[in-house]
């Protein structure tokens, strides 16, 4: 119970601390097309930019267009493409973002999402002392995330499990995808489309 008591303090202290530092890292949450073409525009003024984590997003080719389109640098994004609900995203973006040693992260999503996103977000990542704070993106359609009570109450309490679980567990996504790396040649022979709101044909 002491070591239990002791680990609570660290995590606190270390939270406050994290609040006050700045972002070092994104977290975009897939869902809405509008969520990229804000981050790519974001990320086009930053110098040096802070490491991007895009989960469970549009397609890597639309993606890539959209930060070239920018004028954004590709070094630092990173496309995770493992996560399949809003829980997920940060069952798979929070190892990702602790390897990246980030204290102070900021999510990326919807304002009608954002309730459900950001209290999922402060259960997971501030179990590892990493603050986040939102960047919430005006939208103009209906974004993919559906929001209910019965999905928020199922989710804040996986959640709540899965942040003791994660002590000492961590997945691991096998299909995280530098964004410099998406071959926007080899797709355009496959095929592919993008959202309308992106102003992209595709191939």
């Amino acid at each position: 119970m002491i070591a239990g008591l002791m680990v609570t303090f660290v995590t606190v202290s270390n939270l406050r601390s994290a609040r006050t530092a700045p972002t070092d890292a994104y977290v975009v949450l897939g869902g809405s097309i509008r969520r990229e073409i804000h981050m790519a525009q974001v990320a086009s003024t930053l110098s040096p930019a802070p490491p991007i984590l895009i989960s469970a997003g549009s397609s890597d080719p639309c993606i890539r267009l959209l930060f070239e389109q920018a004028g954004a640098s590709l070094d630092q994004i990173w496309l995770e493409n493992c996560a399949e609900s809003t829980f997920g995203n940060f069952v798979f973006s929070v190892p990702v973002v602790e390897r990246w040693g980030a204290r102070h992260v900021t999510l990326v999503t919807s304002g009608s999402h954002s309730r459900r996103a950001l209290t999922l977000a402060r259960i997971l990542f501030g179990a590892r002392g990493i603050w986040v704070e939102p960047l919430l993106v005006e939208e103009t359609g209906i974004p993919g995330n559906r929001e209910t009570l019965a999905k928020t109450t199922l989710d804040i309490s996986r959640s709540l499990l899965w942040a003791v679980v994660a002590q000492v567990h961590k997945p691991t996504c096998n299909r995280l995808v530098p964004l410099a790396e998406v071959d926007l040649a080899q797709w355009r022979q496959r095929g592919f489309k993008c959202e309308h709101q992106a102003g992209i044909e595709g191939s």
